[in-house]
């Protein structure tokens, strides 16, 4: 441990380690990351880092010898809420997400899962228009996975207006990709999607019409329970070429988002595709911007000052410290790089929302004296941000 890194720690432990209740400030207003999200002048930027509840806390890794599968622990009220809460208890992260998975949702449609530490997932596969027709089915997410409702209602009992309460939602091209690979389509190049969309692209429309229309009742019975802003993730989109983003992706990112629109105008949403061989270094911003989302979330490989150039001015940016530099450090690098990105957000003359992140989630092995590091630096930047549209 170097010095710098003890001083930090003991700094760290005679602080309260998160927000003070406005009770006790006599605030009132909503949480800041939200006031953000909705494009209204903040008084500073708010920080919080993709997969922050999990792995790379002690705390976490302390369940597991009592809850030792991940659907025991993203499935149980209590015990999901527990986690979702640990980094905000430990740094005062302006957001809570709820410990959850992308993949929640989808027995209820009839597609079981499996899902291993070291993130290995198995589902039995759909490759046949009668397989489709005999397992795949509309959901009642409130009746199918009344765990999540429960977590979030808790979560914004709990944490009151000093964070905001984010829910999320896996989009239909990467919840599609589980469904017909059985696995994660790194695995192999994604070859039964590609495979599947040349012989038989009407079952794949079915199956990605039908997830859309049941990932968007979740993300509004998320809403309805107490989600205030909505992440998207379609993780896997950055792995397909143009011809099969614009037939297989983006029209499906623009019907779920829109309808939740339609149903909750007032939640923001934010999207995020993981890079990939066709979204690194920025390629698929654009098309992002064309979904209807607040904010989009950029990865690590694009310069925050090529993303302003490239993103409406209208449309908000997420992100985006690389999330290795936040493991490896040192201290100064992590700094350094988090004002980087401050000072090319602060040129960006139409005020736009920003909300500070990581590129992707946060590493496994991440210290946590790295992470509070990282939200400390981001809560005690001087600069006011006008996050006026």
């Amino acid at each position: 441990m170097t010095r710098t890194t003890a001083l930090f720690l003991i700094i760290l432990s005679l602080s309260a380690g998160f927000p003070a209740d406005a009770s006790s400030t006599g605030h009132t207003a909503d949480p800041l990351l939200l006031r953000a999200a909705r494009g209204e002048t903040v008084e500073r930027t708010p920080v919080w880092m993709m997969r922050q509840a999990g792995r790379h806390m002690k705390a976490y890794r302390d369940l597991t010898s009592r809850y030792p599968t991940f659907r025991q622990r993203s499935e149980t009220s209590e015990i999901s809420k527990e986690i979702s809460l640990q980094p905000f208890f430990a740094y005062g992260v302006d957001a809570v997400i709820m410990f959850s998975d992308i993949l929640t949702p989808l027995p209820a449609m009839g597609i079981e899962f499996e899902i291993s530490e070291g993130g290995k997932i198995i589902i039995e596969p759909i490759r046949s228009s009668e397989e489709f027709t005999a397992r795949m089915k509309r959901i009642d997410v409130e009746t199918a996975c009344p765990f999540v409702g429960k977590v979030l209602g808790d979560l914004r009992e709990e944490v009151g207006n000093r964070a905001t309460i984010i829910g999320f939602i896996g989009l239909p091209f990467t919840l599609g990709s589980y469904v017909v690979e059985g696995q994660t389509g790194l695995a192999n190049g994604f070859a039964q999607v590609r495979r599947l969309s040349r012989e038989n692209p009407k079952l794949f429309h079915s199956i990605l019409s039908l997830i859309s229309d049941n990932i968007t009742d979740y993300a509004c019975y998320q809403i309805m329970s107490g989600a205030q802003v909505i992440q998207c993730f379609d993780s896997w989109a950055g792995h397909i070429d143009a011809d099969d983003y614009s037939q297989f992706a983006l029209p499906y990112q623009k019907k779920v988002i829109s309808t939740i629109k339609k149903r909750h105008p007032d939640t923001p949403i934010i999207i995020y595709v993981a890079p990939g061989k066709f979204s690194t270094d920025g390629k698929r911003l654009a098309e992002l911007a064309m979904t209807g989302a607040d904010i989009i979330s950029i990865d690590h490989t694009v310069d925050f000052a090529t993303a302003r150039n490239i993103v409406p001015d209208h449309v908000g940016i997420q992100g985006n410290l690389d999330p290795k530099v936040l493991r490896d450090g040192p201290l100064e690098k992590i700094r350094e790089r988090t004002e980087r990105i401050f000072a090319q957000a602060d040129r960006d003359a139409c005020g736009r929302p920003h909300i500070m992140n990581l590129g992707h989630g946060i590493e496994p092995d991440t210290p946590e004296a790295n992470a509070a590091f990282f939200i400390k630096t981001v809560q005690e930047y001087q600069r006011p941000i006008n996050a006026g549209k």
